[in-house]
């Protein structure tokens, strides 16, 4: 377990860690069902910055641009790269081989900085959105730690590695399907009992807000497994590209999700 921790935090943030002692199937396959814990740095941020717009110490706006920039620089902005890496591949032309070639890059193209800024022109208005409401900003923290469920998503087995090197080789099929159908009943469990909490202390419908945590969570799994599947019938199985970009996309979705539900809340 201490190597699963190491790994995690070593490779999903940007935080000082130690080396785990042995990096096997069993330690990458825990990382990959830790990573939505290493989320919790960031969230903790996304809560505070949520409390100072919703007494308005800081705009809504600004408190938007703020939570993502904290989340590039405790990820490394490691998913964002994935995210243009998986854009330019995607759109380099229908052989999986070329595709793979252009990931491997590095160098971010046109499709890529398109998908970056794109993206984050939809996080931001949907934070700003999420952050100007008393339940909003929990809606936020909940999407954005459903959408690490991507890593264990992704490492699920019979999920292949679309190359036979890197982080995907690595971590492909590592997950079981029962320690992933765990994860996700847990996490869902726990966006369920936080969201009635925090309906209770906004004194809204418990079970009204319950439900909006778990479809943010819902919709955050849903997108995962669709971008697993492209990458899959695209590339032929996963890489680390596709974990990045599947957190990030997982999180545009999570994030669109709740403010539909919040404005059905207010």
């Amino acid at each position: 377990m201490r190597d699963a921790w190491r790994l995690a935090l070593g490779t999903f943030t940007a935080l000082r860690i130690g080396p785990p002692r042995r990096v096997d199937g069993r330690a990458l396959g825990g990382a990959m069902l830790l990573a939505p814990l290493t989320a919790l740095p960031a969230a903790l941020v996304w809560a505070g910055l949520g409390l100072l717009a919703g007494v308005s110490v800081l705009p809504a706006a600004v408190a938007a641009a703020l939570a993502l920039v904290v989340t590039a620089l405790i990820s490394r902005a490691l998913h964002l790269d994935g995210l243009a890496d998986l854009a330019d591949g995607l759109t380099s032309g229908h052989d999986s081989a070329r595709s793979l070639e252009v990931m491997r890059r590095g160098d971010t193209g046109p499709a890529g900085a398109a998908a970056l800024v794109l993206t984050l022109l939809l996080h931001a208005a949907c934070l700003a959105a999420l952050f100007s409401t008393g339940v909003g900003s929990s809606l936020a923290v909940t999407a954005l730690v459903a959408s690490r469920l991507a890593c264990a998503l992704c490492a699920r087995h019979g999920i292949p590695a679309a190359r036979p090197e890197g982080l995907g080789q690595g971590v492909a099929g590592t997950v079981s399907r029962r320690a992933l159908a765990v994860l996700v009943g847990v996490a869902g469990v726990i966006a369920v009992g936080a969201g009635a909490l925090v309906g209770h202390a906004t004194a809204q419908s418990p079970y009204a807000v319950a439900g909006a945590h778990a479809v943010v969570v819902s919709v955050a799994v849903g997108c995962a497994v669709v971008v697993r599947r492209h990458a899959v019938r695209r590339l032929g199985g996963v890489t680390g590209d596709v974990i990045g970009a599947g957190i990030e996309i997982s999180l545009g979705a999570a994030l669109v999700a709740a403010s539909v539900v919040v404005s059905r809340l207010a």
